[in-house]
C-alpha cells in the first residue's frame, strides 16, 4: 500500500484539532480517517509531537507567510490591505484552527511561545498600515489592538444586533476602525461639518 503523503497527515491533524483541540489529534484516529493504517505514519514523522510540531508550522505559514505575501502581491491602500489580511488570515477553516491553538496555548508553555509571537507578527502589521494614514501613536495603538480583537473575538458575541445581521454589524465596527482619522472627523464638525481636511 502506498504511504499516504506527508500533507494529508497534517491537514487530517489540522482538522481534528480545530474539531476537538490537541487531544483530538491521535495516530490511530487519523490513519482511520485517511484509510491507511497506523504503521504509514511513522515513514514521515518520528512521533505525534512531530506531527502536532509540524501542523504548528504550516498553520504559521498560511496564516502570516502567505497572507502578507498576497496582500503585498495585490497591492492597495493601507486600509483595503488591513480588510484583505482579515479576510484571508481568519477565513472560516484558519479561524477555528487559530481559537484551538488559543486554547492550546493556555496549557502548553511552547505553543503559548509561538502565538505570541505570531500575534506580535500581526499586531506589527497593523500598526504598519494603521500608521500610512495615522499620526498619533495612541491612535495606531488603539486601533490596532481593537482591530485585532474584532478579528479574534467576534465568534464568542452572541448578542443580536437590532436593525443588522450579525455581519452587517461585524462589518460596520471594522469600518468604523478603517476611518481615516477620528480627531479630524471631530474638527470637521466643530467646524461645521463642511467635510473639509488640510491638503
Amino acid at each position: 500500500m502506498a504511504r499516504t503523503p506527508r500533507g494529508r497527515w497534517i491537514e487530517a491533524g489540522l482538522a481534528a484539532l480545530a474539531r476537538g483541540g490537541p487531544d483530538a489529534v491521535r495516530v490511530e484516529t487519523l490513519a482511520a480517517e485517511l484509510g491507511v493504517t497506523k504503521g504509514g505514519f511513522y515513514g514521515y514523522f518520528d512521533g505525534r509531537p512531530a506531527l502536532l510540531t509540524e501542523m504548528l508550522d504550516e498553520w504559521e505559514r498560511r496564516c502570516t507567510g502567505e497572507v502578507i505575501a498576497q496582500v503585498d502581491a495585490e497591492g492597495g491602500d493601507a486600509a483595503e490591505r488591513i480588510r484583505r489580511a482579515g479576510q484571508l488570515t481568519f477565513s472560516e477553516d484558519l479561524h477555528r484552527i487559530d481559537l484551538a491553538v488559543r486554547v492550546w496555548a493556555r496549557h502548553d508553555p511552547s505553543v503559548a511561545k509561538r502565538l505570541r509571537r505570531i500575534d506580535n507578527e500581526r499586531m506589527e502589521f497593523l500598526r504598519r498600515m494603521f500608521g500610512a494614514f495615522l499620526t498619533d501613536p495612541d491612535e495606531i495603538e488603539a486601533r490596532s489592538i481593537l482591530t485585532f480583537a474584532l478579528a479574534i473575538g467576534r465568534h464568542f458575541i452572541v448578542a443580536d444586533h437590532p436593525g443588522y445581521t450579525r455581519r452587517e454589524a461585524v462589518q460596520l465596527a471594522g469600518e468604523h476602525l478603517l476611518r481615516p482619522s477620528a480627531q479630524k472627523a471631530t474638527e470637521s464638525r466643530d467646524q461645521g461639518g463642511d467635510g473639509q481636511t488640510e491638503a
